[in-house]
C-alpha cells in the first residue's frame, strides 16, 4: 500500500505566466487612474499669465491605488484654467512638445510666494504625485524608487500621458520627489538632490552653473546663453527701537476710585506680544544671462540694495496672546465648573444666619424681648452694602474674595442709584435715562438672545468677566453673584424698581437672565403700586389692556385685536378656579361680600341693574347695552400675566399633558380662559343688566354679526346675532359668562400673583450654580466682544476685517438661539473673535513699525497705508520702486538699525557726525545681514543628447539655506534623434 500511495504524494508546480504579477497590476491600476480622470493626450492651454499661480485656484483630484499590500495615494494637482478650443489642432499637435516642457521656460511665474513646491521648484501647471498613503510609510531602497519610476514609465507610455507623473521617495518631511513627462518623440526627467550641508562650491552662482552645464552634457560649443534668475531673502527679527504699542491695562486704577466706575464697563483690546515676528525681504534679479553678473566664492555683484524688484512678506506670530480673547475664553470655562455658589465660598449666608438663632433654649427670650421696628430709609446710598455686610459677618474681610474698594465700584456701576440721595420713583429703566438707539450695533441683540448694551444683564456680564479675569477668579465671581441676589431680594422687599431695565412684559428676544430680572422688575411695579394705592385709597389700582385698545382702535374695532387674549397665552397657575387665594387685607372684603358675591346669586339681568355700578374706565362712544339702551361702558381690567419663555414652555408642556380627549379640551380651555373670566367680571361690574351680546360686541366684534332686515312695518332695520361659534353647545364662553360674577377688578383676585413670582425668580437666582450662571451671560459677553472689534475695526479699516466680523454674527446668531448650545461652536466663535482681534493688532503694529501716522505728505501716507493693509491681506507685497521707494527706505533703515544693534555700532546718526572716512569705515556694519535663503533659476534650451538632436527645455532651481541644500533639475532629451 505504502509503495501505490508514494507516486500520489508527488506534487507538480505549473508556473502560469499568462497571470499578470503584482508589478503589472500597479502599472495597471496607474493607467486606470490616468485614463479616468482623461490625462491622456496632449492638451496645450493658453500662456501663464504673471502672478497667475498665486492669483489662480488650483484644484486636486485623489484616489488610492495598492501595490501588494503596500498602499499609495495618487493625486492630480491642476491650476483651474478656462478650456480652449481644441478643435483643428489634432494635426498640428504631434510636432508640439508637452505643455509641461513649455513651462519649465516661462519666466512669468518664478518664485511664487504661496503654491506646492512642485510648482515653485518646476513651475508646473499640472502634475501627478504617487505617495504612500500612510505617513509613517515612505519609499526608502533604490531598488524600490526604480521599480516605481519604471512603473510610471511605462503607464506614461501606454497611455500617451503628457501630464508629468511623480513618485515622492524617502521619508514625507524631506520632500523629495523623482518623475517623468513624456511627449512625441521627447522625454523629461525629473531629479532632485536634497543635503543637510552645502558643498561650498555650490554656494554662490558661479559653482552651480558648472553642476548645470556638466549635468546637460551639450556637445555644442560654444554652449547657448543660460538664462537666471535670483532671489535673495533677508530676515529681520530684531525691530529696534519699535517697541509693541499696546498698553497693558492698569490693574491698580481698575482697583482705586480714580478711574471710576465706568471702567468696568470697558472691554480690554490687543495682543500682549507683538504678533508680527518677522519682516521677510526678497530681493529678485528676475532676469539675468551669463556674463552679466559676477558671483563667486570672492566678490558679488549682486547687492540687494541694487536688486530691480523688491517684495515683502510678514511672519506672523503664532497664536499671539490677545486680551479679549482671553478674556471671553477664561468666562467660558466658568462653564465647564460644576461646583455651586456656597461649595466655592463655603456655608450659606443664610444657613449661617438660621444657625445663629437655633438654640432651643433662647427661645422664649428671643420671643418676649422688645425689638424696634425696622424702618427702612426711603434713600438707597446704603442699601448696596447691607448684602456685604451680611456676608462678612461670619467671614474675616481679608478672606473674602473681593476686596471693598473692586466691591464698591462695581455695585455703584450696576446701580447707579444708589448714589443718589433721593427716592426712587418708577422712571428707573433704560427708556428714561437712555433713549433706545435704533443703530444696528444696539439691535444686535435680538440676533445674539443676549440682552441690550445698556441693561444691567449686559453691564453684570461685563463686570463678572473683569472679576474672572483680574479680581479673584471664580470665587470672586461667586462672591459677585450672591451679593447681586441679596441686593434683588433687598429691592423687592423694599419696592425699589431695578435700574437698567426696560419698563414692561419680560423681552423673549433676550436671553433667560434677562427675562427674569424683567419679570422681578414687574413683580415690584406691581406691589408698589398696590402699596401706594392702598394708602391713597384709589379706587381703580389695575389700569388695563381695555382702555389703551379704545384710545387706539376706536369704538368699532374695540378690543378686536384681543379677541384671542382669553385663548392663549394666559398662566395656568392664574386659573381662576384655582384654591390658592391670596388677600391683601382689604378695608372692603365686606363690601364684596354683600355686593359681589350676593348679586351673583340673583335670578337674571333686572335684578343686576338695580346693582351700583363699579369700575367703569370711561363710556364708549357710539355702543349701548342692548336690553335697556343704557351707554355701554369699558371696564377696568386686569393686565394679563407676563411670561417668562421657561414659564410659557412649563404652560404648554401642561396643556399638552391633557391629552386630545373632550374633557383634555374641554379642561384645557377652562385653564386659559382665566383672563376671559376676568374681564367678564369687570364688565358686568361696570354695566349692572347686561348681556353676552353685550359683552362680544366691545371684546370680539367679530363675533357679533349684523344684517339689515325688514320689520313688519317694512323698515330697515340693523338685527345682530352672535357667530356661529359663540352658539355651539357647552360654549366656553357662555359658562364663562353664566359662571362670571359682577366684581370690579380691583376685588377680584389677581391673574398676576406678583408676591408668588417673586418668590420664583429670587429662588431662581439663588440657586444658580456660577457655571449656569456664565451659560446664561455667554451670548452677552459674545455680543460684546463682537461690538468691541467692531469699535477697534472702525478706527483701522480693513475690509477682510469687515466679511469675517459679519460671518461671526451669522454664525453666533444660529448658534445661540439654541437653548443648550455646543461648547465645540461656542469655541469656534470665541476663537474666530480672537483671530480679528489678533489681524487688528497686526495692523497696528505694522502701521507703528511703518510710521504712516508719522508721514507729512498726504500721498505718502496713503501709499504707506495701502502697502501696509496689502500687507495683512496678501502672502506677499511689491515694494514699488524697490529700495529706492518711500516704503523701500523705511525697510532699508529698519535693516540698517538691526544691523547696528547687533554688533554694537554706533547709530546712523552719529555716523555721520564722525571726523575722518577712515573712523566711519572702522565702524561702518554691512546694512543687510547675510541672505537667510538663495534661490537661483537657471534655463536654456539646447540639443540633447546628441548635437543632431531636437533643441529642449532644461531647467535647475536651486535654493540653499542655513541648514538645507536642494537641487531640483528638469532635463530633457529628444527619443527619437539620439
Amino acid at each position: 500500500m505504502a509503495a501505490d500511495s508514494e507516486p500520489e504524494s508527488e506534487v507538480f508546480e505549473i508556473t502560469d505566466f499568462t497571470t499578470a504579477s503584482e508589478w503589472e497590476r500597479f502599472i495597471s491600476k496607474v493607467e486606470e487612474v490616468l485614463n479616468d480622470w482623461k490625462l491622456i493626450g496632449n492638451s496645450l492651454g493658453k500662456p501663464l499669465e504673471k502672478g497667475i499661480f498665486t492669483s489662480g485656484t488650483w484644484e486636486e483630484k485623489s484616489d488610492e491605488i495598492s501595490f501588494a499590500d503596500f498602499k499609495f495615494s495618487v493625486t492630480h494637482h491642476y491650476l483651474v484654467q478656462d478650456s480652449t478650443d481644441k478643435e483643428g489642432k489634432d494635426e498640428v499637435l504631434e510636432d508640439v512638445i508637452p505643455q509641461s516642457m513649455q513651462d519649465l521656460l516661462c519666466m512669468n511665474n518664478d518664485f511664487p510666494p504661496r503654491a506646492h513646491c512642485l510648482v515653485r521648484w518646476y513651475g508646473l501647471r499640472e502634475f501627478v504625485v504617487i505617495a504612500p498613503a500612510a505617513n509613517h510609510d515612505a519609499v526608502l531602497s533604490e531598488s524600490k524608487c526604480n521599480l516605481l519610476l519604471s512603473s510610471v514609465s511605462i503607464a506614461l507610455g501606454n497611455t500617451g500621458c503628457q501630464v508629468p507623473l511623480f513618485v515622492q521617495i524617502h521619508h514625507k518631511w524631506r520632500r523629495m520627489y523623482v518623475g517623468e513627462c513624456q511627449g512625441h518623440g521627447v522625454r523629461t526627467d525629473f531629479e532632485m538632490v536634497h543635503l543637510r550641508k552645502v558643498p561650498n562650491q555650490y554656494t554662490h552662482l558661479s559653482g552651480l552653473l558648472d553642476i548645470f552645464k556638466s549635468k546637460i552634457g551639450c556637445p555644442l560649443t560654444p554652449l547657448p546663453p543660460v538664462s537666471i534668475a535670483i532671489r535673495f531673502t533677508y530676515v529681520l527679527q530684531d525691530w529696534q527701537q519699535y517697541f509693541w504699542p499696546q498698553q497693558p491695562p492698569d490693574i491698580d486704577a481698575l482697583v482705586g476710585g480714580e478711574v471710576g466706575g465706568l471702567e468696568f464697563g470697558k472691554l480690554p483690546f490687543g495682543a500682549c506680544e507683538d504678533p508680527i515676528s518677522e519682516l521677510h525681504l526678497a530681493t529678485t534679479w528676475p532676469h539675468l544671462t551669463e556674463g552679466i553678473v559676477v558671483d563667486n566664492d570672492v566678490y558679488s555683484d549682486l547687492d540687494p540694495i541694487q536688486a530691480p524688484h523688491w517684495s515683502v512678506r510678514v511672519r506672523k506670530a503664532e497664536n499671539p496672546q490677545c486680551l479679549l480673547g482671553d478674556f471671553v475664553t477664561e468666562f467660558f470655562k466658568i462653564c465647564r465648573r460644576k461646583e455651586s455658589t456656597d461649595e466655592i465660598l463655603g456655608r450659606s449666608t443664610f444657613e449661617e444666619e438660621g444657625r445663629e438663632i437655633a438654640d432651643i433654649t433662647h427661645a422664649l427670650s428671643k420671643l418676649t424681648e422688645p425689638a424696634p421696628v425696622p424702618i427702612h430709609k426711603l434713600s438707597v446710598s446704603n442699601m448696596v452694602h447691607t448684602a456685604k455686610k451680611k456676608i462678612r459677618k461670619h467671614r474675616g474681610v481679608e478672606e473674602s474674595p473681593l476686596n471693598n474698594d473692586v466691591l464698591n465700584t462695581i455695585l455703584l456701576f450696576l446701580f447707579p442709584d444708589a448714589a443718589s440721595e433721593k427716592p426712587l420713583d418708577g422712571s428707573s429703566s433704560t427708556d428714561s435715562n437712555n433713549p433706545v438707539s435704533e443703530s444696528e450695533d444696539y439691535n444686535l441683540y435680538n440676533q445674539f438672545k443676549s440682552a441690550p448694551s445698556d441693561s444691567l444683564t449686559y453691564k453684570l456680564a461685563l463686570c463678572l468677566c473683569m472679576i474672572n479675569f483680574y479680581h479673584g477668579g471664580l470665587k470672586g465671581v461667586a462672591h459677585l453673584w450672591q451679593e447681586f441676589v441679596l441686593e434683588m431680594r433687598f429691592r423687592w422687599e423694599n419696592n425699589f424698581l431695578i435700574p437698567g431695565l426696560a419698563s414692561g412684559p419680560p423681552d423673549l428676544r433676550c436671553c433667560l437672565l434677562h427675562q427674569k430680572l424683567q419679570m422681578l422688575n414687574c413683580c415690584i411695579e406691581r406691589k408698589k403700586a398696590r402699596d401706594e394705592g392702598r394708602k391713597t385709597n384709589t379706587s381703580d389700582m389695575y389700569p388695563g389692556d381695555a382702555g389703551k385698545a379704545g384710545d387706539q382702535l376706536g369704538p368699532d374695532n374695540l378690543k378686536d385685536m384681543d379677541k384671542e387674549k382669553g385663548e392663549v397665552g394666559k398662566s395656568w397657575d392664574s386659573w381662576s378656579d384655582s384654591e390658592e387665594e391670596f388677600f391683601e387685607c382689604l378695608s372692603d372684603t365686606e363690601e364684596l361680600k354683600g355686593n359681589g358675591q350676593e348679586s351673583g346669586k340673583k335670578g337674571g339681568p333686572k335684578e343686576m341693574t338695580s346693582l351700583k355700578p363699579e369700575g367703569r374706565l370711561y363710556q364708549h362712544g357710539k355702543l349701548t347695552l342692548l336690553h335697556n339702551g343704557e351707554p355701554l361702558y369699558i371696564p377696568v381690567t386686569q393686565e394679563p400675566a407676563p411670561m417668562t419663555e421657561d414659564l410659557l414652555e412649563e404652560q404648554s408642556e401642561v396643556l399638552a399633558k391633557l391629552g386630545t380627549s373632550a374633557e383634555g379640551a374641554h379642561l384645557r380651555a377652562r385653564m386659559q380662559s382665566a383672563c376671559l373670566l376676568s374681564d367678564m367680571e369687570s364688565f358686568k361690574a361696570a354695566n349692572p343688566g347686561c348681556f353676552l351680546e353685550d359683552f362680544v360686541r366691545w371684546y370680539s366684534p367679530r363675533d357679533y354679526i349684523e344684517e339689515e332686515v325688514i320689520d313688519e312695518k317694512g323698515n330697515m332695520v340693523l338685527k345682530g346675532e352672535l357667530s356661529a361659534r359663540m352658539k355651539i353647545p357647552s360654549n366656553m364662553w357662555v359658562e364663562a359668562w353664566e359662571t362670571a360674577k359682577p366684581i370690579p377688578a380691583r376685588r377680584q383676585r389677581r391673574l398676576f400673583d406678583d408676591t408668588r413670582e417673586a418668590e420664583k425668580v429670587l429662588h431662581y437666582l439663588a440657586v444658580q450654580k456660577p457655571a449656569d450662571l456664565a451659560r446664561h451671560l455667554l451670548p452677552c459677553v459674545i455680543h460684546a466682544a463682537v461690538l468691541k472689534v467692531k469699535e477697534e475695526e472702525n478706527l483701522e479699516n480693513i475690509s477682510s476685517v469687515k466679511k469675517i466680523i459679519k460671518q461671526i454674527i451669522t454664525h453666533s446668531s444660529k448658534v445661540l438661539h439654541f437653548p443648550n448650545p455646543e461648547d465645540k461652536k461656542l469655541e469656534e466663535i470665541i476663537h474666530q473673535i480672537t483671530n480679528v482681534e489678533a489681524i487688528i493688532a497686526r495692523a497696528r503694529s505694522l502701521k507703528a513699525k511703518f510710521g504712516t501716522e508719522k508721514c507729512e505728505q498726504e500721498e505718502e501716507k496713503e501709499d504707506l497705508e495701502r502697502f501696509v493693509s496689502c500687507l495683512l491681506e496678501q502672502p506677499e507685497v511689491l515694494v514699488v520702486g524697490a529700495g529706492r521707494g518711500h516704503a523701500g527706505k523705511i525697510i532699508h533703515k529698519l535693516f540698517v538699525n538691526a544691523q547696528r544693534a547687533a554688533a554694537m555700532a554706533p547709530p546712523e546718526e552719529e555716523l555721520k557726525r564722525m571726523g575722518s572716512p577712515e573712523e566711519r569705515r572702522q565702524n561702518s556694519v554691512s546694512d543687510f545681514p547675510p541672505p537667510a535663503g538663495r534661490e537661483l533659476i537657471l534655463r536654456t534650451t539646447v540639443p540633447r543628447p546628441a548635437p543632431y538632436s531636437r533643441a529642449l527645455p532644461q531647467r535647475m532651481y536651486s535654493v540653499l539655506t542655513k541648514e538645507d541644500f536642494r537641487l531640483a533639475g528638469a532635463f530633457s532629451s529628444d527619443t527619437s534623434f539620439f
